[in-house]
């Protein structure tokens, strides 16, 4: 190879290299802004916290000042970030047509945990954007990373929205409520109502221990947004997609080594129209969610985790089957007995809203035939074979019940056929 070659290829690599160091060196000291941050919130020091932030983001610091004094009221004791993407493989910033300060997009892993409730630190991902001053790097925005927060003015000054999920501590000045087995945390809902969510829950917790005696903390944490458009930031989705949806609990799907925490969402535009039976179902349904959560995993069929959590909201409830199942027992009267248990997908909530109400109700009567033919041990088991099965439900079902899952969907047809009322 020439030597002049040679020499370029050596330049060029040596220029990578010093880059490569230059944005490893960079990368530290926005990792070491978000860690001095991290310490502020473990050790309730609002100044050392308001210390990494763009002191000219006025609107922003505005906002972190309520973010900071909504997590003084919480028991946190894990509290960390970790920058996983730096500048365009972070996210795009808005275009600020070279003027100002510079800014640099930083995408972060925040890792949390509230002592009490969660068995192990929930994952979040931040979006945030940093901004230099005088050789300073500061957090100055979280809201450029969906293109459509901030002012645009380059100071990182505003507070506008975000990719995807905004927790709730972010939405306002919060008020938390301590029950004896619940905390319940509400932005822009009266505390009266917060504490009627409080009893709600701690209700709920006995009930959905009786129904899954296993280990679990018989604790939870409710969350109450101000609006159906709030309820959605915190979930990630379309406010459409959770309309006519009481509450809704969420959590990634467990199994082995501490699952991650759950958290019941309240719908404000529906949740406060049932009566004290109806938000004692719900409540016990989503307190159901949290108790199995361990044991939830993606081997886990939706008939099976929401029909057992429906099975243990209406346990001992004076009701008729047909009145628990009122949309499927006018489809069986019109002799139209389901041929199959509903897929994953028919518990979609952006779907029709006819057939998820039908999927919830073929789980429900499915999971009641088990306990009272089987018993309520067996249909406890059926649910922790199901979560340790890697897929696959006929070799659970054989091994727990005895009988294939074509014979237990046929039992099924007929028990819902009996019980509904159909010719």
């Amino acid at each position: 190879m020439p030597a002049v070659l040679v020499a370029g290829l050596l330049a060029f690599q040596s220029g990578c290299v010093e880059r490569d160091r230059d944005g490893a060196a960079e990368r530290g000291l926005f990792q070491a802004v978000l860690d001095r941050q991290a310490e502020a919130v473990l050790a309730g020091d609002r100044e050392a916290y308001l210390s990494t932030v763009d002191p000219r983001a006025d609107g922003y610091r505005d906002a972190q000042r309520t973010v900071f004094g909504n997590l003084a009221r919480l028991p946190v004791d894990h509290w960390s970030y970790r920058v996983t993407a730096t500048g365009d493989d972070a996210f795009p910033l808005p275009e600020d047509g070279g003027a100002g300060p510079r800014r640099v997009a930083v995408r972060a892993e925040l890792r949390y945990r509230f002592e009490g409730y969660d068995p192990a630190p929930v994952r979040d991902v931040e979006y945030l954007t940093l901004t230099e001053r005088k050789g300073r790097w500061y957090v100055s925005s979280d809201g450029d990373g969906d293109g459509d927060g901030g002012d645009g003015d380059g100071d990182g000054d505003g507070d506008g929205g975000r990719r995807g999920t905004q927790q709730l501590w972010e939405q306002g000045e919060m008020t938390v409520v301590r029950g004896e087995r619940s905390l319940v945390l509400g932005v822009g809902r009266p505390e009266f109502d917060l504490r009627a969510l409080a009893d709600d829950a701690d209700r709920a917790v006995p009930g959905a221990g009786e129904a899954w005696p296993r280990d679990w903390p018989r604790r939870v944490l409710v969350q109450a947004p101000a609006t159906l458009e709030r309820m959605a930031g915190l979930l990630g989705g379309p406010p459409s997609s959770y309309r006519g949806i009481a509450a809704v609990t969420t959590g990634e799907a467990g199994g082995g080594g501490g699952a991650p925490a759950e958290r019941i969402v309240v719908n404000p535009e529906a949740y406060w129209l049932l009566g004290e039976e109806g938000r004692r179902i719900v409540m016990t349904h989503e307190v159901t969610h949290v108790a199995t959560r361990e044991h939830t995993t993606e081997s886990t069929p939706l008939w099976l985790s929401e029909g057992f959590a429906d099975w243990a909201a209406y346990r001992g409830v004076d009701r008729s089957p047909a009145r628990i199942a009122p949309l499927l027992a006018d489809a069986v009267r019109d002799g139209e007995v389901p041929r199959r248990l509903p897929t994953d997908e028919e518990f979609a909530f952006d779907g029709d809203a006819d057939r998820l109400a039908r999927s919830y109700e073929s789980g429900w009567l499915l999971c009641r035939m088990v306990a009272q033919r089987w018993g309520e041990e067996k249909l406890v088991e059926l649910y922790l074979a199901a979560g340790e099965s890697g897929g696959g439900m006929d070799p659970v079902v054989r091994e727990v019940l005895g009988t294939g899952m074509d014979q237990l969907t046929e039992r099924w047809r007929e028990y819902v056929r009996r019980e509904l009322g159909g010719r």
